[in-house]
């Protein structure tokens, strides 16, 4: 059954500590099963002569058949019972002595290599893009990465206790039919190779709806999980009706998807089972003719009638096994595919760390970056050079790049010209890691995970004492809330910290900031959705975060800039203002209507 080349030239190669995943499910498969490879023969190994035993042990009593019919005395024929039974009884012991053996060391073998696919498959994930994690659902990605490994996992469990150990047992069953008569042989080998092509081939016709099926079950799965994450807008918008209703689109597809594939597999178990009763009564009339040319005796036909039994079972457990098969495979195909897809980004052959030298100092040097999807520059030969330590804030209406020019600045999509510099090192020559262990975010909506508070805040520095944590928190103007908080710092925020208000998440995110203690500093909206209060307390803290750093803060409230170095005006991806809030305030430009309208009517100076 050629369903997977069982080479590794279909890859993709990891930035650091993967190396070749395979993206077909079978070389998938054997490729994380190589760190356990020991197991997986002990269990293989005994799982095939345990089936061997068995077909040998329905010999072993045709054989005893025969020599009790043969026997003409009374001692004969106990003799032959002993010796016979025996000779049964130590088979039998073996074979399921092995086949407890084969199941001690397949667990292990399963266990192991289904934790090194989630472990493998995860850090892949991880090394995407940010564009590739904003253009699909997160309930789906999990999915697919569940669908690769479990489903490799049920497919080798299959493989290993099902299909395998009946694939065996059919070529020795063909073995001992030849040992009976070479015609019942020849008959069984013309059958069972036409059933085994069949079912092959419509297993085969059958996957592209498996994989269709698949695709739907994770579509449908990332709108629930869409759903469920912004249940309080559904509720807010009084949207549930319209939610379900989508649901039920996604419901309605995965199951027409379904239902056509499972019925083409139940239609090709109905024809095994016919095949099977046919085959049935071909062979025991053709024994019946041996029989009656003394070509066959009565161990013989009992040795058909239990080969037989095994053969008709065989064949109509093969659609189910074929299509549980090719079902499976076609959900860890899907998952594989979608996850193990090539970056978008990647370090350069021969990256060095970041080194901080020079306190942070960046330069734009003739930049050009345009989306694939707008093929309209976003920047073209973009020049700017902030100095270490200065603090600079980046003004402009929406489209103007401000975060587009953060989102290079992090290295979240590749440029298609110029060169971005830290302290005279180009970014795209340094590693990820090192370039954003540099630099420190603070956004407008933070990112919390559902852990405590204390994990949160050491997310970047993860063995920071509790001293430092209390520290960092008080500078946050974070200590008092979190002290009043049932569990104090081991209180869980709860998911994208729910828990927490809109100023208690922004000062747990500059505490964290704070505690990394990154040379640069992006603030991008930091205080943009909090009330008065809470940016006056939000404002005292980055006062100090900011200290001695190299700073670029994105805003759209122009209050929040007064103490800026430098201020930058940006339009349509180029620089049209640049200097101090007082010298563009009074410059007549596009800064100073700006600040006019926010202290007119939003917010009063």
């Amino acid at each position: 059954m050629h369903l997977d080349a069982m080479d590794t030239t279909d890859t993709i190669t990891s930035n650091n500590y993967l190396g070749k995943l395979p993206r077909t499910p079978l070389s998938f498969l054997v490729h994380i099963s190589k760190p356990h490879k020991w197991w997986a023969f002990s269990s293989i190994a005994a799982s095939v002569i345990a089936q061997i035993l068995g077909i040998v042990a329905v010999y072993a009593i045709s054989q005893l058949i025969d020599g009790f019919t043969a026997a003409e005395t009374k001692d004969q024929k106990l003799n032959a019972l002993w010796y016979g039974g025996a000779f049964f009884l130590i088979l039998t012991a073996f074979e399921r002595l092995l086949w407890r053996v084969s199941g001690f060391t397949g667990i292990i073998w399963l266990v192991e290599m289904h934790a090194t696919g989630f472990r493998q498959m995860y850090q892949y994930l991880a090394e995407h893009s940010n564009t590739f994690f904003v253009n699909r659902f997160a309930g789906s990605l999990s999915n697919k990465v569940s669908n690769a490994v479990d489903g490799g996992t049920r497919l080798l469990e299959r493989v290993l206790w099902g299909a395998g150990p009946e694939i065996i047992s059919l070529i020795a069953t063909l073995y001992f039919f030849w040992l009976v008569h070479y015609s019942i042989f020849l008959v069984m080998l013309v059958v069972v190779s036409s059933v085994l092509i069949i079912n092959i081939y419509i297993v085969r016709k059958r996957r592209p709806l498996v994989i269709s099926f698949s695709k739907a079950s994770s579509k449908l799965r990332g709108e629930g999980v869409d759903m469920i994450t912004n249940i309080t807008a559904v509720r807010q918008y009084s949207a549930k009706i319209q939610e379900l209703n989508r649901l039920d689109i996604a419901i309605s597809d995965q199951a027409f998807k379904d239902k056509k594939q499972w019925l083409m597999g139940e239609w090709l178990s109905v024809f095994n089972t016919v095949v099977a009763l046919l085959l049935t009564a071909g062979i025991l009339m053709m024994v019946y003719i041996l029989l009656q040319k003394n070509m066959a005796t009565a161990g013989s036909l009992v040795l058909v009638l239990m080969l037989l039994g095994r053969v008709s079972f065989i064949f109509a457990t093969l659609g189910n096994m074929l299509n549980g098969f090719i079902r499976i495979y076609g959900e860890t195909e899907e998952g594989l595919k979608e996850i193990l897809v090539p970056y978008e980004i990647t370090d350069a052959p021969n990256a060095t760390d970041l080194a901080i030298n020079s306190g942070g100092g960046i330069m734009w040097d003739n930049v050009d970056f345009n989306f694939e999807s707008n093929p309209a520059a976003v920047f073209s030969r973009f020049n700017l050079h902030i100095k270490p330590g200065q603090r600079v804030g980046l003004v402009g209406a929406s489209g103007a790049g401000k975060s587009t020019f953060v989102s290079l600045l992090l290295r979240q999509h590749e440029i298609n010209g110029g060169a971005i510099m830290i302290d005279g090192q180009n970014i795209s020559q340094v590693t990820q890691d090192s370039l954003r262990s540099a630099i420190a975010v603070v956004p407008q909506e933070p990112a919390l995970f559902h852990r405590s508070i204390r994990e949160n805040i050491t997310y970047g520095k993860p063995h920071a004492s509790h001293e430092d944590i209390v520290s960092v928190a008080k500078k946050a103007q974070a200590h008092d809330f979190i002290m009043s908080l049932p569990e104090g710092y081991d209180t869980l925020v709860g998911e994208r910290g729910v828990k927490l208000s809109g100023g208690q998440k922004q000062r747990v995110a500059i505490a964290r900031a704070m505690l990394k203690d990154a040379p640069i500093l992006i603030l991008d909206e930091a205080t943009s959705a909090l009330d008065s209060e809470s940016e006056v307390e939000i404002q005292k803290a980055l006062h100090i975060l900011m200290n001695g750093k190299t700073v670029i803060a994105v805003a759209h409230r122009l209050s929040t800039l007064r103490e800026m170095d430098r201020i930058i005006v940006l339009d349509q991806g180029k620089i049209i203002e640049d200097g101090t809030h007082e010298s563009l305030k009074d410059a007549g430009g596009t800064y100073a209507k700006l600040w006019s309208h926010q202290a007119g009517g939003f917010i009063v100076d």
